[in-house]
């Protein structure tokens, strides 16, 4: 039985999926050696969302750590590269940029590159920002390299990330999971009980009767949170205010002949489209209001969306946008949808699966359950929700759009103070917000700002220091050199090891 003074021997998850295998691979490949069972329960007949298919770079860091060789998790998982987001409609209709996973201009800038841009007329003069960042135009021309370390060269100015199939990728992590000890067991909770005196969880019940003891509970069970909200009564922060979307519906397609290693987020009525690209399949789906829009007008847009022949049946979801006002709560740590969801626009879901299992591994319980850990945990936790949340949330509340009643809320409605004053930083002074912690860095920031049409009033002074023709002159050759690197560099599918068929020959 768990108790607060007990030496933790036992850590149970509970739920599978990309959540409760992520648990279990980096669990097993850290508690290696300490003499630590870890058992997963899941249930085949509850299935699992499945629609996280669109990463952030963070999760290479998460699978070199585990020593998973990257040739062998894109085939296995049918993935493909991603270098950015294109975010099409957002500010106006019409209008199309690409959030980079990179920075934009030379690596040897001393000052950052937008402000050397705005002082030469910005796009009216230099053309569009986006020409001059590598990631985007290797995006643009279906090419990719894997970066540099040569800190002087223009392929040091990007990283990536992964398209992939999140239950190849569940499937996946199972076997490198089961590989290194961890017991799984399929069942469906039904009870969870809780010592009368500590309020700790001890064991769940399964459907069988099965009961199966722990002292550590993960609880990787989706949006039902089974231990986190439905025994331990943690609470929930909705958010709905201003990330009103709380609608999904997730659809298959055939491949095309094409293959962008970016996703795509198109600005629908009241919501969003969504276009990933794998290599056996493309991952579509439609997020949306339901205050603003109804089912089947929803599934009316993602249809006429699809570019080739639909493979299931449509998967529709609910979802709250926020989190759990304590993600960790007695013995029990909540870790993806159990702990919140800020919906699928940035690719964030997954990272912060990856932030709670580095949280929880950094405070793991080795004697004594000290409250601090727990405390610390949280108040980790939600500042890296509340900042993933700011972001989000600019992409809503940055638009000129007025055409639908969705669009003239989201350009109206009140924001969180800790987004308005980073907002009026940048159109004072151009900028961005620099954080120590937090997954969004400054070349992100100034990618949504100026795709979305909010520019600096003033710039930096000691953009001055290069004399204007020079600069000029800088800029295009800049603009010439990374257009003419992005088309010497491999088609993406070569890249990935993969053989595509030529366009004519595409159905």
């Amino acid at each position: 039985m768990s108790t607060p003074g007990r030496q933790i021997s036992k850590v149970l998850i509970v739920g599978g999926g990309t959540a409760g295998w992520m648990a279990a691979a980096a669990l097993s490949h850290s508690l290696k050696g300490t003499g630590i069972a870890i058992e997963l329960v899941e249930s085949e007949v509850i299935g699992t969302v499945g629609v996280g298919e669109s990463t952030l770079p963070h999760i290479r860091h998460f699978n070199q750590t585990l020593g998973i060789d990257e040739a062998g998790f894109l085939k296995d998982t049918k993935a493909t590269i991603k270098l950015g987001i294109e975010f099409h409609n957002w500010a106006r209709k019409g209008d199309r940029y690409i959030h980079p996973f990179g920075d934009y201009g030379h690596p040897d800038d001393t000052v950052s590159f937008h402000h050397h841009w705005q002082r030469l007329g910005g796009e009216a003069a230099m053309g569009p920002i986006d020409d001059y960042s590598l990631p985007i135009q290797m995006a643009r021309r279906e090419r990719f390299a894997r970066p540099t370390t040569d800190m002087g060269s223009l392929l040091s100015t990007f990283s990536y990330a992964y398209q992939f199939d999140a239950a190849l990728y569940a499937r996946f992590l199972r076997g490198f999971s089961e590989a290194r000890g961890v017991k799984r067991t399929e069942g469906r909770v039904v009870d969870v009980a809780l010592d009368g005196e500590t309020g700790f969880v001890t064991a769940i019940t399964l459907e069988s009767g099965e009961r199966i003891e722990g002292d550590l509970f993960v609880d990787c069970s989706g949006f039902r949170g089974l231990i986190i909200e439905q025994a331990l009564k943690a609470g929930y922060e909705d958010w709905s205010h201003w990330l009103p979307c709380d609608r999904a519906i997730a659809l298959p397609s055939a491949s095309t002949h094409e293959l962008p290693p970016f996703t795509r987020a198109t600005a629908q009525e009241a919501g969003w489209c969504w276009r990933i690209p794998l290599q056996h399949r493309v991952g579509n789906g439609h997020v949306y209001s339901s205050a603003f829009m109804d089912d089947a007008r929803a599934e009316d847009i993602l249809m006429d969306a699809l570019e080739n022949e639909a493979l299931a049946e449509p998967n529709r979801l609910r979802f709250l946008t926020g989190k759990r006002r304590q993600q960790w709560s007695k013995n029990c740590v909540a870790i993806g949808l159990a702990s919140g969801f800020l919906e699928p626009l940035e690719s964030t879901s997954i990272h912060l699966i990856q932030v709670a299992l580095g949280y929880l591994l950094d405070f793991f319980p080795t004697g004594a359950w000290d409250p601090a850990d727990a405390e610390e945990f949280n108040r980790s936790m939600s500042m890296e929700y509340e900042r993933v949340r700011d972001f989000l949330i600019l992409h809503y509340h940055a638009t000129e759009r007025d055409d639908t009643p969705f669009w003239d809320y989201c350009r109206t409605m009140d924001i969180p103070d800790s987004l308005t004053w980073k907002m009026e930083l940048f159109r004072e002074r151009g900028v961005p917000t620099s954080y120590e912690y937090g997954v969004f860095l400054p070349p992100s920031w100034i990618a949504v700002y100026i795709g979305q049409r909010i520019l600096p009033r003033r710039f930096d002074p000691l953009a001055h220091a290069i004399p204007e023709d020079a600069a000029r002159a800088r800029f295009t050759r800049m603009k010439t050199e990374i257009a003419a690197l992005a088309e010497t560099l491999p088609h993406h599918g070569v890249a990935i090891g993969m053989t595509r068929p030529p366009a004519s020959a595409a159905s």
